[in-house]
């Protein structure tokens, strides 16, 4: 009687929501994870739970300095010098990277970085003021030998005015 359509029919069920499929896709699942799930919990965390040494950079072992060294021991200059090198590639890292982050810090806050970023340009007029003191004015193929007559001079200067201070 007049337009309207009577559909007793059920509406399609979507392939999505069908439990066989998805019992299927689990199953599927299960079948390309156990194996690789199996693995990595009873060999590859247990290695790594046994090897608790940081192996991602080198770690150099302390050797005498300078003033340790005897005057014709080649080979302790030589290590001397090598560990003042990666102290001093350290150092100037550290206050490269106190400088980005000084930077950014302002670039980020603008206007009210005087007042928000106040410890972070205290930190890196440190780092750069103690960075100078140790590594400033030392030509850059010269070593520890050097730089430790450097710290020499300045200590007999600060000895000799100990009224002022240099920084």
């Amino acid at each position: 009687m007049g337009g309207e359509d009577h559909d007793d029919t059920k509406p399609a069920k979507s392939s999505i929501t069908d439990l066989k499929i998805q019992n299927i896709a689990y199953g599927l699942f299960r079948a390309v994870d156990g194996p690789v799930t199996y693995f990595r919990e009873k060999v590859v965390e247990p290695l790594q739970r046994r090897n608790t040494e940081k192996f991602y950079h080198r770690q150099f072992k302390r050797v005498p300095t300078i003033d340790q060294c005897e005057f014709d021991d080649a080979v302790c200059i030589f290590e001397a010098d090598q560990q003042f090198f990666r102290d001093k590639q350290i150092d100037s890292n550290i206050v490269k990277f106190l400088r980005q982050r000084m930077i950014e810090c302002i670039t980020w806050e603008g206007p009210d970085s005087q007042h928000k970023c106040r410890k972070l340009q205290d930190e890196y007029e440190t780092a750069a003021t103690n960075w100078f003191i140790k590594y400033g004015d030392i030509r850059t193929h010269k070593g520890s030998i050097e730089a430790y007559m450097k710290q020499k001079h300045r200590l007999i200067w600060e000895r000799q005015h100990p009224d002022i201070k240099l920084h």
